[in-house]
């Protein structure tokens, strides 16, 4: 049990410090580690854990809690929350101060012009590792692409969207 808790703590510490942009940044490497390179999941089970994280509120590291619990219980949940925030906390804390006191220093706008392109193309990553790990029907690519369309080019709360399709696709569900 100890050596899988020091496995779980070895996967989420690292990645916690390369989660720029938020968690979405590292989804992709969380599927690599979890399912590729440790075996603890399949795609389908890890894209549940991923279904679930994303369907409660809290932050989008959740994830991590899931995968914690599904390993090692409680315990493993506590060292994956933990190995999770804190490193990336201390971090944040640190640089805060540093970034501050440089307020206008051509060195921070170079970081930030070079930290941005790199936050989108993890984010990206992410969202295709999860579409890939889904396996989906024509039926979910369209609701992929639609809901896509409608949450980038209107001002509709994603929270209706999740409920309107969760809606129907439980009507479709029952009907069928």
């Amino acid at each position: 049990m100890t050596s899988l808790l020091w496995k779980i703590a070895l996967v989420f510490a690292p990645l916690s410090l390369l989660s720029f942009g938020g968690g979405q940044a590292i989804i992709a490497d969380i599927r690599l580690q979890t399912v590729v390179l440790n075996g603890w999941f399949t795609n389908q089970q890890f894209a549940d854990l991923f279904a679930i994280s994303r369907a409660t509120p809290g932050p989008n590291t959740l994830i991590a809690s899931l995968i914690g619990w599904q390993l090692a219980g409680p315990a493993g949940m506590l060292v994956a929350t933990l190995a999770m925030f804190i490193p990336s906390s201390l971090v944040f804390v640190a640089v805060t101060s540093v970034w501050h006191r440089h307020s206008g220093s051509p060195w921070r706008k170079a970081v930030e012009q070079g930290l941005a392109p790199v936050a989108v193309g993890l984010i990206f990553a992410g969202a295709l590792t999860i579409l890939q790990a889904l396996h989906l029907s024509l039926l979910g690519w369209t609701t992929t692409l639609v809901a896509a369309g409608v949450l980038y080019y209107t001002r509709t709360n994603p929270y209706l969207m999740i409920f309107l399709v969760a809606a129907t696709y439980l009507a479709v569900f029952f009907m069928f």
